[in-house]
């Protein structure tokens, strides 16, 4: 005969009901005792008389609910994880399963079914990954309970976590306020460590600017720059950190204006447009974006291997049309409920010339400038003009890649002087090419070489980088 084994509660319901049908027991005292009705304790009683011990076993034991999935979609998912997608965090992971498996699963279903079978996701805490540690020792019986827990502690880790000292502090109120930029370089996709730069407004998360680079370079912070004019407009603050990209100093003055010296370029292109610029070396400070690089590195890094993506350009075309519009609608606030105080986008005209690299230069007895080992001459209305040997100059490189420089009080256009003729008077023919006449802006106050040098030394001398 099979043996029965009951619950605590069924054990009680029998252990009454029999005593009450033994005893011929009062059925109202038995009915206050198991908090049920008298009706109810009169159906137990004619079970009871039929079934015996078995008829207080519950119906549903031993019996699968109806929604519950078939055990073979656990282990699809556990295969997938570790063959296709096993470096996504479980929540990115669950939303590949559903959007390209066809496996519509809840969270919980995958935590759970990863998990037992040993896997925790990338983006675990360190309380969860400890837990799972003390649970393994207790399986692999390295560590019993009765050990104290600063045994326990120092058995799974020697290493004594730190504690936040930053306390959290309240967004801005408007759109546009505060925009922290930071680079962050990763093997980001085809086994190479490339640059991303990344600009998130600090009161709605929403991404406004991203670009890869080789290198956390100017270039790159001038593309996410770009990006966030032709989008949204002139912000009222960046911040960003205080590393050798923003705040580059040699110890030869004579180098100090070099296209390196990004914090000089930088910081003048946003005093230009009236945007203030602040540095910090506390990483803390830009909270934000710092976790907002490590969500990236958790999610775009997958999803650029999952596409075979190897080279920067298909990097930032998916970047900008695939990822960061999924990323805002995803996670960011809609910034259209946030009042802005983004200004008006400037001209693209503007733009392009805003943001250029300065570098001051002198005519050498050539009349010719020496620029990024090229030699360029100065012309006017395509008709070269001459100065003085060492008359100073200020290059200007525009965002488009033009080159200009400015003279006294004027615009001159820069052309490169090649090594060596193109045509020759007295073998070729001259054929005559109607060049395009460019488009000269006209001479502005930033472009004024002094103007430039007085941001130069407030830069570095007094540290107001805008």
């Amino acid at each position: 005969m099979r043996k029965v084994e009951l619950r605590m509660n069924e054990k009680e319901k029998y252990e009454v009901i029999k005593e009450l049908v033994d005893h011929n027991g009062n059925k109202n005292r038995a009915s206050k005792k198991l908090g049920i009705s008298r009706r109810q304790i009169d159906r137990l009683i004619i079970k009871y008389k039929e079934k015996g011990k078995s008829a207080f076993v519950h119906g549903n034991r031993n019996r699968k609910p109806i929604s519950t999935l078939d055990k073979s979609i656990s282990e699809d998912i556990i295969l997938l994880y570790k063959n296709k997608y096993y470096d996504f965090n479980f929540n990115h992971f669950k939303e590949f399963l559903k959007n390209y498996e066809n496996i519509d699963v809840s969270y919980k279903f995958i935590y759970k079914a990863l998990t037992k079978s040993g896997i925790l996701s990338p983006k675990a805490r360190k309380k969860t990954k400890r837990a799972y540690a003390k649970n393994k020792l207790v399986s692999e019986k390295k560590i019993n309970l009765a050990m104290s827990d600063e045994q326990i502690e120092s058995i799974i880790s020697h290493e004594i976590a730190l504690k936040d000292s930053h306390p959290r502090g309240e967004k801005p109120r408007y759109f546009g306020e505060i925009i922290e930029q930071d680079g962050s370089i990763h093997e980001w996709f085809g086994g190479i460590k490339t640059c991303l730069h990344l600009a998130i407004d600090k009161a709605t998360s929403t991404i406004v600017g991203a670009y890869f680079d080789k290198q956390e370079t100017l270039n790159g912070y001038y593309h996410v720059f770009h990006q966030i004019l032709i989008n949204y407009g002139i912000p009222y603050r960046f911040l960003t950190d205080n590393r050798t990209v923003f705040n580059y100093m040699s110890l030869n003055p004579d180098k100090r204006t070099s296209d390196k010296d990004v914090l000089t370029q930088y910081g003048y292109a946003c005093k230009q447009l009236g945007v203030e610029l602040e540095t910090t070396s506390v990483s803390q400070s830009k909270g934000l974006v710092e976790r907002t690089n490590g969500t990236f590195q958790g999610r775009l890094v997958q999803e650029l291997r999952l596409n075979n993506i190897t080279t920067i350009e298909k990097a930032n075309n998916y970047l900008l049309n695939v990822f960061v519009p999924y990323f805002n609608e995803r996670f960011a606030l809609d910034y259209k409920n946030f009042e802005s105080v983004f200004e008006e986008s400037p001209s693209e005209e503007k733009i392009n010339y805003t943001l250029a690299i300065l570098t001051p230069r002198k005519i050498d007895n050539g009349n010719s400038i020496k620029y990024q080992n090229k030699y360029f001459q100065p012309y006017l209305n395509n008709e070269l003009k001459c100065f003085m040997p060492k008359t100073e100059c200020l290059v200007i490189k525009a965002f488009n890649g033009d080159l200009l420089v400015t003279i006294d009080e004027q615009v001159l256009e820069l052309k490169e002087l090649s090594r060596n003729e193109r045509f020759s008077k007295d073998f070729d023919e001259v054929v005559e090419v109607k060049e395009k006449t460019k488009y000269i802006p006209t001479m502005s106050h930033p472009w004024k070489l002094s103007s430039f040098k007085k941001q130069l030394e407030r830069s570095h001398y007094q540290h107001q980088y805008a």
